[in-house]
């Protein structure tokens, strides 16, 4: 299937400081671009993969789960590692839940973690149901687009499949596990009022994490999809001015690498 106009994966070669960042769940690399963008420019590497089975059509995700979506990013890591001096991960709901792994997993390769609505569990009372219903249930009503900014649209599916729902619910529940892991500097950024990812899975986030540099910043203008949201900008310059702190060298060379 050719992928949606404006969900294409995004990437930039800039210095030695490199950044991976993840979409959320029936997202795409859209709800992120602007914030990539703003990083790329000011001379990093950037990577925005599209996650298998997302911006296309909603059946194709039918046909992937948690492990495709955590191996793409892991050879996005993997990769940046071998171009870059210092790396950080950052993402958007699932995209944070991602991102929060892979600092877990690759320990001191990983510089630090920047997270904007982090997911942590599925929540609702189906959630419960989702092992047995996804059989005789193909999907469900879509979760994308949850923006207080007129006039602002995510491209996300309009349906979310429940085989990838059951998928992603097993995988929170992983990672929760995995979550003391995670000791690498974070910036955590939460929206209060998020129609998708309640406050409390960022709360759960902060108290399972062994990570002793953490920043929490509240987005009170914003939705879930806080990238494309009034608070957007702040995003961009709190996670810049997190990562220069931690890599001073950040942006002092590649700033004239195109894209």
């Amino acid at each position: 299937m050719p992928v949606l106009p404006g969900a294409e994966p995004y990437r930039h070669e800039g210095g030695e400081v490199g950044v991976l960042l993840c979409h959320g769940f029936t997202g795409s690399p859209q709800s992120l671009r602007p914030w990539a963008e703003y990083l790329a420019e000011r001379g990093l590497t950037v990577s925005l993969p599209l996650l298998p089975g997302h911006g296309t059509r909603w059946e194709d995700m039918q046909l992937t789960g948690w492990q495709d979506w955590y191996a793409e990013v892991d050879r996005e890591l993997r990769a940046l590692r071998e171009r870059c001096t210092r790396v950080f991960v950052a993402g958007l709901s699932m995209g944070g839940a991602l991102a929060l792994r892979l600092a877990a997993k690759h320990g001191g390769a990983v510089d630090g973690v920047v997270v904007v609505n982090p997911g942590n569990k599925v929540h609702g009372l189906a959630a419960h149901a989702l092992p047995v219903v996804r059989h005789f249930v193909r999907s469900t009503k879509g979760i994308a687009s949850d923006i207080a900014k007129e006039g602002s649209v995510e491209l996300g599916y309009t349906r979310v499949p429940l085989h990838a729902a059951h998928s992603l619910r097993v995988f929170f529940r992983m990672l929760d596990g995995e979550l003391p892991q995670v000791t690498q500097p974070l910036l955590l950024l939460h929206s209060p009022q998020d129609h998708v990812v309640p406050p409390a899975d960022s709360a759960r986030v902060l108290s399972r994490v062994s990570s002793t540099d953490v920043t929490e910043i509240v987005l009170e203008q914003s939705y879930h999809v806080a990238t494309l949201d009034h608070d957007a900008d702040r995003i961009f310059e709190e996670s810049y001015a997190f990562m220069n702190r931690i890599a001073p060298s950040l942006g002092k060379e590649g700033t004239a690498v195109g894209g």
